[in-house]
């Protein structure tokens, strides 16, 4: 990734991080729950991953943006999973069970607010209604708060077959984690680190924020210094977007505890040097990992793909999610539960299946995803395999998206060759002003984050 500050502060514009096209802005409530149950009933044997939503969380983290429930009563975790039960026998009835489970996650929230209990009764459900490996093959994931979580939580998440951790970090310096009310010692998660390693965990992801109160350049610097020493398999470093007007909890932040843009950029920077020198690859927008890692053999294999997990080695999946809120992704099609927990819980207990809203995706969509997912994940399109896939002539599909892209050309952002768009090191780290061309639902009024 090459640094061109004068071209980020240039194209630093707001958009979508395209973990799926349509981005979820565009799920109507208008489709019938019954148009969407028919098209997840059509048969397949694409392999499953499930999705988990754990909305409850002990503590209230201020930059916090995730559909959450804070609450210190532990037991409403139990009465979740018998939610999130019912939901499975639900949804089982309208999938093949011998599918396999290639990939499952847990998010949240904060999953590890479940006592050991309930996640074993989760996992018998799941167990009883989908076919998950018994192997290690597969990729078992779950979020985890290092302040929610001991020796006897952990084996048990391993010992049910779970073998990837995504620890929330943020930050290690004491002064940030006070103004954003998420203290955690460098000691507590070093232990943490050690334990799950000896249990066998086979990857570990950090996830870190830029752009949080009280930070500066040398203070983060100091955090890199840390997680670099730890050297976690994965990174993921995001952008504090502060939105106070639409997250309560961040107007706990004050805006001028908040560095400015100019600071952000030189932390972005020094971010993507540190890590290149201690040995990490940059996946695409804020991942990182290390060369061994299963995502950066998958990008250099031109198989890596992106859902709403993130990257990803198993897009070839169909996605069944549960839980609040939680997005499915299958044949073509995306539903949405409810965000809110009382919906949630109302529409579970009456017999049905808490889809709220969703999308069943155009010819015009199916296109525009290809290409957004292609340069989002590999950083180029080879005019070759669209005109292959979809019986069409690139050039002419998208003359209008060339012109466009002739502009990202003179500002050195991509290269358009007569076979193929690539996209230069230095337009690597504005990827979503690329992908944002193709985008034919931009214009609609919703507010995204900035791209860096």
């Amino acid at each position: 990734m090459l640094w061109n500050t004068e071209l980020i502060e240039k194209y630093n514009l707001s958009g979508p991080r395209y973990t799926s096209y349509p981005t979820a802005p565009q799920f109507s409530t208008e489709i019938s729950k019954i148009t969407l149950i028919e098209k997840m009933l059509t048969p397949s044997a694409k392999p499953l991953s499930l999705y988990f939503h754990i909305p409850f969380c002990a503590h209230l983290c201020y930059y916090c943006a995730c559909n959450k429930v804070v609450t210190k009563q532990y037991d409403k975790g139990r009465e979740y999973i018998e939610l999130l039960e019912e939901e499975l026998r639900l949804r089982s009835l309208m999938v093949q069970n011998d599918r396999p489970v290639t990939q499952l996650h847990f998010g949240g929230g904060t999953p590890t607010f479940l006592s050991c209990d309930s996640i074993k009764t989760l996992f018998n459900s799941i167990h009883q209604y989908f076919n998950l490996l018994d192997d290690d093959s597969g990729d078992y994931s779950i979020e985890v708060d290092p302040r929610e979580i001991d020796l006897e939580k952990l084996t048990c998440l391993r010992e049910l077959g779970f073998n990837r951790l995504s620890l929330g970090i943020q930050d290690f310096d004491e002064r940030v984690q006070k103004a954003i009310h998420r203290s955690q010692s460098v000691n507590l998660v070093s232990d943490l680190l050690q334990q799950a390693r000896s249990l066998g965990f086979r990857s570990i992801n950090f996830d870190l924020i830029y752009g949080l109160p009280f930070q500066s350049v040398e203070s983060f610097e100091r955090t890199l210094d840390i997680v670099i020493e730890m050297s976690p398999d994965r990174l993921s470093i995001f952008n504090y977007a502060h939105l106070p007007e639409r997250f309560p909890s961040q107007r706990r932040i004050l805006d001028t505890s908040l560095p400015n843009t100019t600071t952000k950029l030189a932390m972005l920077k020094r971010i993507s040097e540190r890590l290149s020198e201690a040995g990490y690859i940059h996946i695409g927008m804020d991942h990182f990992a290390k060369e061994s890692d299963s995502l950066t053999i998958a990008q250099q294999n031109k198989q890596l793909k992106r859902n709403f997990q993130g990257y990803t080695t198993h897009d070839e999946t169909d996605l069944i999610a549960f839980g609040t809120s939680a997005i499915s992704h299958f044949n073509n099609t995306y539903t949405q539960n409810f965000v809110d927990l009382p919906s949630y819980q109302k529409t579970i207990e009456s017999g049905q299946l808490p889809i709220v809203k969703g999308y069943i995706s155009s010819k015009d969509d199916l296109i525009r995803q290809f290409v957004i997912m292609s340069l989002i994940c590999h950083f180029e399109l080879h005019f070759a395999e669209f005109n292959a896939k979809f019986d069409m002539a690139f050039q002419s599909y998208f003359t209008k998206e060339l012109a466009e892209l002739h502009t990202l050309e003179k500002d050195g952002i991509v290269t358009l060759g007569q076979n193929k768009i690539e996209v230069t090191n230095a337009g690597r780290i504005l990827i979503r002003c690329v992908c944002m061309i193709f985008d034919q639902y931009l214009n609609n009024g919703i507010r995204y984050s900035k791209v860096i």
